[in-house]
């Protein structure tokens, strides 16, 4: 197996069918390369090969990412879109520690989300989580602000200090994605 990462620009057609597929979004799955690769432009690809370069699991991290926090904006790159060609391989398991070793590496302040039903995993990957605080974010939906949708935030590599400032997120303490214009 081999880790590997991709700028959008370095993906090919084949990959990004592969990437489509694996992922399975409806809405998604007629989506164009030159489509993909603007809509996706702000992101890498982290995979997990086999020797025939086949894809075995993906991540893609999202470095168009901040939070406002407290009136502080935090810029992360966020792993999202996380899939393994076969479950109960291993594959996202190992996929997990190697972007976690390269994010550490790299010195990448990374965050991610997940749903309650998804815990397990992540806890047996070592991932820090900081339950039930992804509650507390909040994304603009026209004039309002809405729940985020997920339960909890993931630790990949983020400063002590910053990881103090999520873990003060409530009801009353909320964060905000920051979206660029």
């Amino acid at each position: 197996m081999k880790y590997e990462v991709k700028q959008i620009t370095e993906l090919t057609e084949t990959e990004i069918g592969h990437i489509l597929q694996l992922w399975d979004i409806s809405s998604w799955n007629s989506m164009k390369s030159d489509y993909f690769r603007t809509f996706f432009k702000n992101s890498t690809f982290h995979f997990l090969l086999d020797a025939d370069k086949n894809i075995l699991s993906l991540i893609r991290v999202n470095y168009d990412f901040v939070l406002e926090v407290s009136g502080t904006q935090l810029p992360f790159a966020e792993a999202v879109g996380l899939v393994a060609a076969q479950k109960k391989k291993g594959y996202g398991a190992k996929l997990v520690e190697y972007f976690r070793d390269y994010v550490i590496r790299n010195n990448i302040l990374a965050i991610g989300f997940c749903q309650r039903e998804l815990r397990p995993f992540y806890e047996k990957c070592n991932i820090e989580i900081l339950y039930d605080k992804g509650k507390t974010v909040k994304e603009r939906i026209g004039a309002e602000w809405v729940d985020a949708g997920d339960d909890d935030i993931l630790i990949f590599n983020v400063s002590e200090k910053t990881k103090e400032q999520l873990n003060l997120l409530s009801d009353k303490n909320n964060a905000y994605l920051i979206t660029k214009e």
